[in-house]
């Protein structure tokens, strides 16, 4: 239950800083925070991340509903993994997946607004819900390597003992 409880505060942390953004900006204000380096900027993004497949409502909708139900399910499978990361790591996902499929399926359009500018290069404006599915990703990959660094050990001792 504590992983879709994590997913839950995601999910309203993203929700929650869409509306304020969204009630509260103008489309394309911007608010310097740090500096030009970290601006919060009201944009609307109907496209994937950096602004790909634009206006493909639809397959987005089908799309994530797929991502969420495999989630799920493989959330269900992991939950009680001796090791934590991967199920944190999928409720990372599972919360910023349906926070961009809300907004998705009502206006058809995600609210974005964390902007971060290197010198002269912007890199694309997101939101909550795609920096939770990008560090939920990275877990997962990092979880993938220490699995497979448990499984060679596992194997190696199991080999040392044989040879004992």
């Amino acid at each position: 239950m504590v992983y879709y409880i994590l997913a839950f505060i995601v999910f309203l942390v993203d929700q929650g800083t869409k509306f304020l953004i969204a009630t509260r900006m103008e489309l394309r204000e911007e608010i310097p925070v740090i500096g030009n380096f970290f601006v919060i900027t009201s944009h609307r993004n109907s496209g994937a991340a950096f602004g790909i497949l634009q206006d493909q409502r639809w397959f987005f909708i089908v799309v994530t509903l797929v991502v969420v139900v495999a989630l799920v399910w493989y959330l269900q499978k992991v939950r009680d993994t001796p090791h934590k990361l991967l199920p944190i790591a999928l409720s990372l996902v599972l919360g910023g997946a349906i926070g961009n499929f809300l907004d998705r399926a009502l206006t058809g359009e995600v609210v974005d607004f964390i902007q971060l500018n290197f010198g002269t290069y912007t890199f694309p404006i997101f939101n909550i819900a795609d920096s939770a599915i990008c560090i939920g990703v990275a877990l997962i990959i990092i979880e993938t390597l220490l699995e497979g660094r448990r499984e060679k050990a596992a194997a190696q001792t199991e080999r040392n003992e044989h040879h004992e």
